[in-house]
């Protein structure tokens, strides 16, 4: 654990001098770096659902799948980091596992950032199905249907799959709030699997869970800059 700390007061002192805050941010504000490490319990994690979580064993476990929200289309569940201050600019680095069995070719995960409502939010699909639309790729939820922004897909095929085994997977998600650069790596990989480039808003809360499948989360760290209180 001492390695992980850090390398996120690394990471923290990497955005102060390549990641400029929001214009939105307040002076105060705008050079506030902070480390984010939620311990694995409700009172850190807010769920759409509870009864379909559980935290156990330093983990954030979301337990069965989700439904279908009303109104835009977007992922089922999922459960937000409640505390501490929202981050515009920040590197989230975790390890994930899909539980669903892998007979099951959509199965996925999804890490959120820049969340400020149920229908305002980025959010990163990890899957080992890399050929339908919604499918293993970085989408914005703006209000209407989530929308496909990363720059691997093509029209039928999308980044090579993140995740094709029920392991457990390190996930790096590096966002840049003043251009709207995103970065996903996995693996301990030195190259991006997934890249893409949104503005259409900043600065949010972060989160965990799945669009329609079920999986886990453990050993949270997100540095980040405080864009409020």
């Amino acid at each position: 654990m001492g390695e992980r700390r850090l390398i996120a007061a690394l990471a923290a002192s990497l955005l102060a001098v390549a990641i400029p805050a929001p214009a939105t941010a307040s002076p105060a504000a705008e050079h506030a770096l902070v480390v984010v490490r939620p311990q694995a319990t409700d009172r850190f994690w807010e769920p759409l659902t509870p009864a379909k979580w559980a935290f156990a064993h330093r983990q954030v476990i979301m337990t069965e799948r989700g439904d279908a929200p009303e109104g835009p289309r977007r992922p089922f569940e999922y459960a937000i980091v409640d505390k501490g201050p929202e981050l515009g600019s920040l590197r989230y680095s975790a390890e994930v596992r899909i539980d669903e069995p892998v007979t099951r070719n959509d199965r996925d995960v999804v890490l959120i950032f820049n969340y400020q409502s149920p229908t305002r939010f980025y959010y990163v699909h990890l899957s080992q199905d890399n050929t339908i639309y919604p499918h293993n790729g970085i989408f914005v939820v703006d209000d209407a249907d989530r929308e496909r922004i990363d720059d691997q897909w093509n029209g039928t095929t999308g980044a090579p799959p993140a995740i094709d085994d029920t392991d457990w997977h390190d996930v790096r998600l590096d966002y840049r709030a003043s251009s709207g650069e995103i970065a996903v790596y996995v693996d301990g990989s030195d190259q991006p699997l997934m890249t893409a480039t949104d503005t259409s808003f900043s600065g949010g809360r972060f989160g965990f869970g799945s669009f329609d499948n079920y999986g886990r989360v453990r050993d949270v760290t997100v540095a980040g800059t405080a864009v409020r209180p």
